[in-house]
């Protein structure tokens, strides 16, 4: 099993480009169902999650071809239309296949998804919307059984937020028959990205980046090209290890307009901040300042930049309380922070964090993703050798972390 070595210590200098958005890229690719033409997708990260999908999509017929961040996915021949439980079960964004599938093909087997273990999050939503545009669907042996001649349109009030269950809904209501209105839908960006590349293939949407999504069914969609949004969660991520470790950073093509409340937070914590339509610098001139923050949806501070931002608040100076809203289970990274020195205390869904002059090296754990992240973060911070096992969560949501960080100064290497 691989793990991360970090001498840490030495403040992050530089510059990176920052890779195209996961959470945009797996519901686009999942979009190639939708068409039997060709789909060209540009700007596609080297991920697991990627990886994952691709298998996939390429076990149900999908054709795919890839040249290095451009891959070109043809749906002309959907054969298979199951996705099995030994090829979702470590990717939660592998439901997002059921709503095309349903809709293009009349037919969906689906396993009940996996993920990280962050808390219950469950697809409820998903289904009752898929029923009331006149899907039948039951749920055996873990997997989601669903049938429909044809989807109509339908009127859909989400019970909560809910990021996937919003673009899985939206990508059958493209091929429905009449006008669906989706209300409380989710905002993220990555949803808009979704939605825009759907248009560049012929569907109606109408009220993108807003609580309420209108879509006209259309008979067919077509080809197209389109290119995935810069990933926001790994810019905010290179942001806090400038900020953290008090050095100086500027970032590429990315979307400074997509991080409006983690830049506000960096900033209420003493960082300096210029930015262009797709460029940000930051400088961090003194030391930072705890921050008090609370997660919510979009465009409130996202949950996954929590774990990240509790290292910062950890070596700052004066004590912050960091609230997460969204998933029941997501302060596991703070054992692993306590064991490097950080004073963190969790009462129910809030963590008081205390700043420490220093954070010790240490051998850690990591849990999820974004808790692979801090840990990461951490190590760069501490004082001496961090070793973080277990670094196959972070592989499924950064592309090449560890390169892009000895290119900003950072001692960190990958060893078996």
């Amino acid at each position: 099993m691989q793990k991360l070595i970090i001498q840490g210590g030495m403040p992050i200098y530089g510059e990176v480009r920052i890779s195209g958005a996961k959470n945009a890229a797996l519901p686009i690719l999942c979009a190639s169902l939708l068409t039997a033409d060709m789909l060209t997708i540009e700007n596609v990260p080297y991920l697991n999650d990627v990886i994952t999908m691709l298998n996939l999509l390429g076990q149900m017929g999908v054709g795919i071809e890839t040249e290095k961040e451009r891959m070109t996915l043809t749906a002309a021949h959907l054969n298979h239309l199951i996705a099995p439980y030994e090829m979702v079960k470590t990717m939660r964004a592998a439901i997002l296949v059921l709503g095309p599938m349903l809709a293009r093909a009349g037919a969906a087997k689906v396993s009940l998804p996996g993920g990280c273990a962050i808390g219950l999050r469950p697809v409820d939503q998903h289904i009752k919307g898929l029923q009331a545009m006149g899907a039948e669907i039951e749920i055996e042996h873990g997997y989601i059984h669903a049938k429909a001649r044809r989807l109509s349109g339908a009127h859909i009030v989400m019970d909560i937020v809910t990021v996937t269950g919003t673009e899985n809904l939206m990508m059958a209501a493209t091929l429905a028959d009449g006008t669906t209105i989706i209300e409380n839908a989710a905002r993220e960006p990555e949803i808009s990205d979704l939605a825009n590349c759907l248009i560049a293939m012929g569907a109606k949407i109408h009220g993108v980046g807003s609580d309420i999504i209108t879509i006209e069914g259309v008979e067919t969609l077509h080809g197209a090209t389109y290119r995935v949004m810069p990933d926001r969660i790994e810019t905010g991520t290179f942001l806090i290890a400038a900020a953290a470790s008090g050095g100086e950073i500027y970032l590429k093509e990315t979307r400074p307009d997509t991080l409006d409340a983690v830049l506000d937070k960096l900033m209420e914590a003493g960082a300096a901040i210029e930015s262009g339509p797709d460029w940000i610098r930051l400088k961090m001139k003194h030391a930072p300042k705890s921050v008090n923050l609370r997660t919510a949806p979009y465009p409130a501070f996202p949950t996954d930049m929590q774990a990240q931002f509790m290292v910062l608040n950890s070596v700052a100076t004066g004590t912050a309380i960091i609230t997460e809203t969204i998933f029941e289970n997501r302060f596991m990274h703070v054992q692993e922070l306590k064991r490097m020195n950080a004073d963190i205390k969790v009462e129910g869904n809030a963590a008081i964090v205390c700043g420490v002059a220093a954070l010790d090296g240490a051998a850690v754990m990591a849990t999820d993703l974004r808790a692979s992240a801090s840990l990461v973060l951490a190590g760069l911070i501490a004082r001496g050798e961090t070793v973080i096992d277990r670094i196959y969560h972070l592989d499924r949501g950064y592309e090449f972390i560890e390169q892009k960080l000895s290119m900003l100064g950072a001692r960190i290497r990958r060893a078996t």
